[in-house]
């Protein structure tokens, strides 16, 4: 029988119509058996060309590597986002001996054609059908674009803002990040294996801890306790894994000493042992050349050594493996069996990717190609605009200055009003800029007939030459920062101009998108100086100023909090986000979103994340200082705390009632809050549920997310919401990394956000 359904398996591969009429066996076992069959048929040369993931681009255009493909020295591919171009590949591929089909690889992050808003904002929604929705568009879009393989979700938890990649991730909290982990994951896969043609595998990044490098520096060493890792930056990786990511990408830094790509614990030990991770990995751009910088390897046999024998299946962007590996088993240094298991799971993801039943899956016929692939009409619209409202937290509206009357005459000022290019945020993968719509253009749209709105610049993204180059080298296409060639202080004149003869002021302020990206870490987190004078002379001039905040990482407020009157974060909000800004600052969308990562009062207090240890000498606000862990020149936690946000309505909870004062080992109780709207317009908001844990045997946070709820009320209505709380719950890890739950008193708090909460106790027996 098993000789049978290997000769059927062995015969899809020269013609694979035959895999849809043979007889199916057990899914695993026919994986199983197909995989192992065509390693056994591969030459080692075969087989090393399976582990390169090669990019096209000016040191490998497309005639090459095709030629290279059909030698069987290439197994996959990322960056080339068209049809004919991979169709052409794929031919390659089939010209092989065994014709072993080609992937083809792209990082979408947050969308693909149809750019949704960055990985913050998407955090911001609390919303998981949101998430979802935003993975699942982007998987369809992906894979009409014949991608087989995105490098996300990207699930690195960030304390510390100054990093650049802090826009790719989903904030602070292991637990918020693991939820948005499995919900992308869902969205990008589906629940079909193998893959449907609709659908691409998701390789979840970056493996590990990459958002804890040292300072916020891009690239830097990580140097963490083990109790630490497991409690606070591993489990999101989990969470992914454990909903069915077929792929892992292995982060650029080093752990305690090992980098990640030569870190036998990291990738074999814990992923592949404790986890039991069974796809594919990836090594992160021309990471395995890299090791001999960090100075483990001596040369670059030795980093491939090192990578393989650790688990790296896949080298991306380096010839590394195909120069090195050869030779190295060839000489007994690396067992081939480590070669094998490598190409098991490339071959295995490819099957999980449907392509040994089709290589042509999602690049389909010639006939079917776009004939736009920019074309409006190939975007999802509605779902990028719903999504992108649900995004903006509102941080301050003084005198209910928002939202403003179409009947206004609105001063619309700032470097990033009319700014399409900065509107799709880092890592925008196929998005069209020409398709974005700017504030300018939303608020335009928007204004009603009595209403008028007046543009001026006002300002440079920054008056710093430096920085603009800077941000003008990392686009590879065209530069993305203009200057405005005025002086600084002829800018400001018109924009105080216009104001003065306007209702109100709206300041688009921020970063440019470069400014949050990879290799874009900062020192400070302060608006640039062009745009801190801006602000200071609109506010002089008397009227109502409403800032809408572009970035992608917190920035320190605590100047503009006091200028302004109203402040929106909006991120980067994505294809549609200038439509949904205004439905916003209009108030035809009463805003939702919740932080999720605190905002520091400057860059001296970082990191300031909301679930930090306890502290034997802890400040307590309105209690003397002195002695206690503060910094005495400003005041001590964060602007704007994890979890905060405004509506234009107001809502009011109950005290929390727990269902016994108890919990039994393996049982559950429940907490429930009433929840009232008491405002005048109905709105929604998020509920969430913090416990603590009052004594145990190491040092635990303040308080943790455990949970969350989104609801709607209308003006006046209320809701009682029940939360389960279970022994899993109450678990952490303790020193010796055992998975506990110990007896004792735990308080449950239930609120708004992580400070204003309302507070209940129980104890574990």
């Amino acid at each position: 029988m098993k000789q049978s359904w290997i000769l059927v398996l062995s015969a899809a591969l020269a013609a694979p119509a035959a895999w849809a009429q043979a007889p199916q066996p057990n899914p695993a076992e026919a994986k199983k058996t197909f995989v192992a069959d065509l390693v056994g048929r591969m030459t080692l040369e075969e087989k090393i060309g399976q582990l390169r993931l090669i990019s096209i681009g000016p040191d490998m255009p497309i005639a090459q590597l095709a030629d290279e493909i059909t030698a069987g020295h290439v197994g996959g591919t990322f960056n080339s986002v068209n049809r004919p171009d991979n169709r052409r590949l794929q031919d390659a591929a089939m010209k092989t001996r065994l014709k072993i089909p080609m992937f083809f690889a792209y990082d979408v992050i947050h969308g693909h054609r149809t750019t949704f808003p960055i990985g913050l904002g998407l955090a911001s929604t609390w919303d998981m059908a949101s998430v979802e929705r935003m993975a699942r568009t982007a998987a369809r879009e992906a894979a009409a674009d014949s991608i087989d393989m995105t490098f996300a979700p990207m699930v690195d938890i960030s304390r510390d803002p100054r990093w650049g990649r802090t826009s790719e991730g989903f904030g602070e909290d292991p637990y918020l990040v693991s939820q948005i982990a499995r919900a992308t994951v869902q969205g990008f896969q589906g629940p079909q294996r193998p893959l449907a043609a609709d659908r691409i595998m998701a390789s979840v990044k970056h493996f590990a801890l990459y958002g804890a490098v040292e300072g916020g520096r891009d690239y830097n060493a990580v140097d963490m306790s083990p109790m630490r890792m497991y409690q606070d930056y591993l489990p999101p990786y989990k969470a992914a894994i454990d909903a069915g990511a077929g792929g892992v990408m292995v982060a650029l830094n080093s752990i305690n000493g090992v980098p990640a790509t030569s870190n036998t614990w990291l990738m074999q030990d814990l992923l592949r042992r404790d986890w039991g991770f069974k796809g594919v990995t990836v090594s992160d751009h021309g990471a395995i050349v890299e090791l001999t910088r960090h100075g483990v390897a001596r040369d670059e046999r030795e980093a491939a050594k090192l990578a393989i024998r650790a688990g790296i299946d896949m080298s991306m962007a380096d010839s590394v493996y195909w120069k090195e590996l050869p030779g190295l088993v060839r000489s007994g240094e690396v067992p081939m069996q480590q070669i094998d298991n490598a190409v098991t799971e490339v071959l295995g993801a490819k099957y999980d990717m449907g392509l040994f039943k089709n290589p042509y899956l999602r690049i389909g016929a010639a006939k079917d190609d776009p004939a736009d692939l920019k074309a409006d009409s190939r975007l999802d619209r509605p779902a990028a605009r719903e999504v992108a409202r649900q995004s903006l937290v509102l941080l301050e509206n003084r005198n209910g200055t928002l939202p403003l009357s179409r009947k206004a005459s609105i001063a619309l000022v700032g470097p990033l009003a009319d700014a399409p290019i900065d509107m799709l945020g880092s890592w925008s993968a196929a998005g069209y800029d020409k398709l974005a719509v700017t504030l300018r253009a939303g608020l335009n749209a928007a204004i009603g007939q009595g209403g008028r709105v007046t543009y001026a610049r006002g300002a440079n993204i920054t008056g710093d030459e430096a920085i603009v180059k800077y941000l003008n080298f990392l686009n590879w296409d065209a530069p993305e920062v203009t200057q405005d060639p005025r002086t600084p202080a002829e800018m400001i004149q018109e924009a105080v101009r216009v104001a003065q003869q306007s209702d109100v002021i709206v300041a688009a302020v921020g970063e440019a998108r470069g400014m949050s990206h990879e290799s874009s870490s900062r020192t400070s987190l302060d608006l640039p100086q062009s745009q801190r004078d801006l602000i200071t002379a609109l506010k002089a001039t008397g009227k109502p100023l409403v800032l809408v905040l572009m970035n992608g990482r917190p920035l320190a407020l605590q100047r503009e909090q006091k200028e302004a009157d109203a402040i929106l974060e909006t991120w980067y909000a994505g294809t549609e986000g200038g439509n949904a800004i205004s439905d916003v600052l209009f108030g035809d969308y009463n805003p939702s979103g919740k932080l999720p990562i605190s905002f520091p009062r400057s860059v001296g207090q970082i990191p300031t994340y909301y679930n930090h240890a306890r502290l034997g000498r802890p400040f307590t606000e309105g209690k003397p200082g002195n002695y206690t862990s503060q910094y005495f020149e400003e005041v001590t936690g964060p602007l704007y705390p994890f979890g905060y946000g405004l509506s234009y309505t107001d809502f009011a909870l109950s005290d929390v009632v727990l269902s016994s004062p108890t919990m039994e080992r393996g049982g559950q109780i429940e907490a429930a809050v009433t929840v009232r709207n008491t405002g005048r317009r109905a709105g929604e908001t998020v509920v969430q549920l913090y416990i603590q844990d009052v004594a145990a045997s190491v040092v635990r946070p303040v308080k943790e997310l455990k949970g969350f709820r989104k609801l709607m009320l209308q003006p006046g209505e209320e809701r009682v919401l029940r939360f389960p709380i279970t022994e899993e719950q109450l678990k952490f890890f303790n020193a010796r990394l055992e998975h506990v739950a110990e007896p004792g008193r735990f308080n449950v708090q239930i609120g708004l956000d992580s400070q204003a909460v309302r507070e209940q106790g129980f104890e574990l027996r």
